[in-house]
């Protein structure tokens, strides 16, 4: 029988993103550009590459203009074309009628939390959870090859990527199993264990595709690392009942949530541009001396 196809993902897109205060005072974290496109205006394109069709935002207070982000934004668009503008860069920004659904998260309990606030418009379906300062940058996009992936395998699948050990506190460890090519069985799920105690390097990189039933485990989940409710601890229940695989990710990843992965992405975008590429070389050449 074939695997059920991955027709929603969510969005937790409901944090203060603290770290990028005063940026972050008045503007939602996840509407922070990366060259000329916002961070979550890239997590949307990859999950529609992946033929994500419905897009689910967890979102909490001061979160609304990401829901202005993907409508029709009338006054500039017909003021563009009134002067003959184009319009092409909005494209991706107007999801189609229906295709983008705002649940809020009223308290910040965690991310398992949040991935639960979207368990009744979830439904019965195996489903997708894109973090989008977790920003994956590729050639197919990171969830279209784990998507892929998930065609061969069924179960619940994560990004999983090589981080030097002293990093592992700081990130949901893999406890591996078998590998074949970028497949690696999932024995155990560890979330940011104590230093020297990590069975691994792998991380999970901020992309899932996880079956229906870990809503009915985030139910009942106790709060776990920092004190909040982990989307780690309610995957690790479903190990063993279910196949379980990390997917290494073939292309680059930046850690948006921090300062230095922000700029990193920025500069790394900037220079692959044909229209300023050249010029961004040249400067960074002079800047370094």
């Amino acid at each position: 029988m074939p695997n059920t196809r991955i027709r929603k993902a969510v969005f937790p897109v409901a944090g203060l993103g603290t770290r990028f205060l005063p940026a972050t005072k008045a503007v939602a974290k996840e509407l922070l550009p990366v060259v000329d496109r916002p961070l979550i205006q890239y997590a949307v394109d990859e999950a529609l590459e992946a033929g994500i069709e419905q897009m689910i935002f967890v979102t909490g207070r001061g979160k609304g203009a990401i829901e202005d982000h993907f409508d029709i934004a009338f006054e500039l668009e017909s003021t563009q074309a009134a002067r003959g503008k184009d319009l092409s860069a909005l494209e991706g920004t107007r999801l189609k009628p229906g295709n983008a659904v705002f649940v809020r998260q009223q308290e910040p309990l965690g991310l398992g939390h949040a991935i639960w606030c979207a368990r009744d418009i979830v439904g019965d379906e195996p489903f997708a959870i894109l973090l989008p300062d977790e920003f994956m940058h590729g050639k197919p996009g990171c969830l279209k090859q784990m998507v892929d992936a998930y065609e061969q395998t069924g179960g619940n699948l994560i990004c999983a990527l090589e981080v030097p050990m002293e990093q592992t506190p700081s990130y949901g460890v893999l406890d591996p199993g078998a590998r074949d090519g970028a497949l690696t069985e999932v024995k155990g799920l560890v979330e940011k264990p104590a230093a020297g105690t990590a069975p691994s390097n792998l991380i999970i990189a901020g992309r899932y595709i996880l079956q229906p039933q870990v809503m009915k485990i985030l139910e009942t989940q106790e709060k776990g690392a920092g004190g909040e409710i982990q989307l780690t601890d309610a995957m690790a229940a479903m190990i063993g009942t279910q196949p379980f695989h990390g997917v290494t990710f073939a292309g680059d990843r930046y850690d948006c949530g921090s300062k230095a992965g922000y700029i990193e992405a920025n500069l790394a975008l900037a220079l692959q541009r044909n229209d300023i590429g050249a010029h961004i070389r040249e400067f960074a050449r002079k800047l370094v001396g």
